[in-house]
């Protein structure tokens, strides 16, 4: 039997109803990965690709049975159930869900690299992940969440989100 390991997934959207989006990529995630904590919502903005909407971003703290490339698998489902589809690098989607870490393994593999190669430089990601898991270690740069949130050196703009609803 498979034994459990905790997982943070990065959920980022900027098409069509965003709030939906979010919630919709929830639903299907709760199917294989048991929520134990949601990060709020913050509105981003866009890093690389500047040419978009700004994101609606959240991280997400749960436990799974899965192995690495089974949650891949099941999240690229995910995604494409929901509609998206390749676009420029970087671009605009309908959902984004992105293993940042996979308890504290380091692997690499041609589709998958954990923890993501670029959390610790990313503001949309980090700034969720510090208000859930501040003390969590990562696992290559020996260094806790808010330390890394602290020394982030990113000009892109994170505002917490007001639903609508």
């Amino acid at each position: 039997m498979n034994e459990t390991s905790t997982v943070f997934i990065g959920l980022g959207t900027n098409l069509e109803d965003r709030e939906k989006n979010l919630e919709e990529a929830l639903e299907e995630i709760r199917k294989f990965i048991e929520i134990e904590k949601l990060s709020s919502i913050y509105e981003t903005q866009p890093v690389d690709y500047e040419d978009q909407d700004w994101f609606l971003n959240m991280v997400i703290q749960g436990e799974t049975k899965l192995s690495p490339s089974q949650l891949l698998s099941k999240l690229q489902k995910t995604e494409k159930k929901m509609g998206r589809t390749p676009t420029v690098r970087k671009g605009p989607r309908i959902i984004d869900l992105d293993i940042l870490f996979y308890s504290n393994k380091i692997l690499a593999f041609d589709d998958l690299t954990i923890p993501h190669p670029e959390i610790q430089n990313r503001s949309f990601g980090l700034t969720p992940l510090n208000e859930i898991a501040p003390g969590f270690i990562h696992p290559k740069l020996k260094k806790d969440i808010q330390t890394l949130f602290t020394n982030l050196n990113q000009d892109r703009k994170v505002r917490k989100w007001t639903k609508t609803k």
